[in-house]
């Protein structure tokens, strides 16, 4: 698939959010909370009005779904998702590991994914049928030999409810959680994909908070897939697994399977 023209594109609303977003970081800024009750800035909203209105202009046929500003018809069969700080709170408290999510998704999959991270000026760029690069450099995932030996993160336990919160525990309990990573949101999974984390595991993603992450993960060596090994597209429903090497998937999947 040829996507020239739409990479470009890609690095510009990342650009272009970049703009909108550094201004505000360890600035002092307040928050709302939205109907879901998780906070949202003027820094969000700037930085995806920002890529909406690129968009717009140089592919007027294709749709936009945006965690800010919702969802706008397309005829190309091709959406962008866009989640313009990806991690609000820790962007809140000064903690660069926030990222901006642009994704490109045709007939339901994505197929190019951008984490962009402001701060430390660190874009990674995954296309179907590539590798992964991070600032224009190749990145690999890292092999693990054995589940026991893995290190597993997640943003936090408290996105998980009760159930899920089981299965994700009988996981833990099967890999080196002296080394567990807790917070992080979109950074963990671009540190997957650079081969310093091995499982990212979570629930309750919407399509703007995983459909970047498929591409970037996968073009660097990786598997991401639902909590039962299915791969990830629009429709599914947000558990979501993401594995530096693809052969502990079956042992990954075994042991969410034990939770109660």
């Amino acid at each position: 698939m040829k996507l020239d023209a739409e990479i470009a594109l890609a690095h510009r609303l990342a650009d272009a959010a970049r703009e909108a977003i550094l201004p505000h970081f360890r600035s002092g800024m307040t928050s709302e909370r939205k109907s879901d009750s998780t906070p949202v800035t003027l820094a969000d909203r700037a930085a995806e009005a920002a890529m909406r209105a690129i968009i717009k202009a140089e592919f007027p046929d294709d749709a936009i779904h945006g965690e800010e500003y919702g969802a706008e018809t397309g005829s190309s069969g091709r959406t962008w998702v866009l989640d313009p700080i990806d991690g609000t709170a820790g962007f809140l408290a000064g903690r660069p590991m926030f990222g901006t999510l642009i994704a490109l998704v045709v007939e339901g999959w994505p197929v190019l994914g951008v984490i962009d991270q402001a701060v430390l000026k660190e874009r990674w760029v995954g296309i179907t049928g590539r590798p992964t690069t991070l600032n224009g450099q190749p990145v690999r995932t890292r092999g693990c030999a054995a589940l026991a030996d893995a290190t597993l993160a997640t943003t936090g336990p408290h996105y998980f409810d009760d159930h899920e919160g089981e299965h994700f525990m009988a996981l833990a309990a099967r890999t080196d959680h002296r080394r567990m990573v807790m917070g992080g949101d979109c950074y963990n999974y671009a540190m997957l994909a650079t081969g310093q984390i091995d499982i990212v595991c979570e629930a309750g993603l919407k399509l703007h908070d995983y459909a970047a992450l498929v591409p970037v993960v996968e073009g660097a060596g990786g598997v991401m897939c639902d909590w039962s090994g299915e791969p990830l597209h629009a429709a599914s429903q947000g558990d979501v697994l993401a594995l530096g090497d693809p052969a502990r998937l079956e042992d990954v999947v075994e042991a969410l399977a034990c939770g109660h």
